[in-house]
């Protein structure tokens, strides 16, 4: 699977920004599609994730202010992000995972290049 992701960019704090993902090649495998962070200096994050039944995991920091989405018939991944944080600023990446349970970032298959989302103070 290949996954390409693009919406990042920077955005002041308290704005939003939408982040999509699409995905190519062995889809009919995925389970799970997450999106994972990571700070300079600090290790990769889970953001959230969604299953192919659209059940939703968020991460506690972003709970309430962020939103995942995926379109099966568009191939796609959706993020979501609202009242943006300077602590929100990270790559993002879309990670797509052919396991039902995919809460460790060993699970996830396929990896994006990531996107660069800056959130100025």
């Amino acid at each position: 699977v290949q996954l390409v992701e693009s919406g990042g960019g920077l955005v002041q704090a308290g704005g939003s920004l939408t982040l999509s993902c699409a995905a190519s090649g062995s889809i009919f495998s995925i389970k799970v599609m997450g999106w994972y962070r990571q700070a300079p200096g600090k290790e990769r994050e889970l953001v959230a994730l969604i299953s192919s039944g659209g059940e939703t995991l968020y991460a506690d920091s972003v709970k309430g202010r962020f939103s995942i989405s995926r379109d099966n018939a568009k191939n796609a991944l959706y993020l979501q992000m609202g009242s943006l944080k300077p602590e929100d600023t990270a790559m993002y990446y879309c990670a797509a995972c052919s396991r039902y349970v995919c809460t460790h970032e060993n699970y996830y298959d396929d990896w994006g290049q990531g996107t660069q989302v800056t959130v100025s103070s």
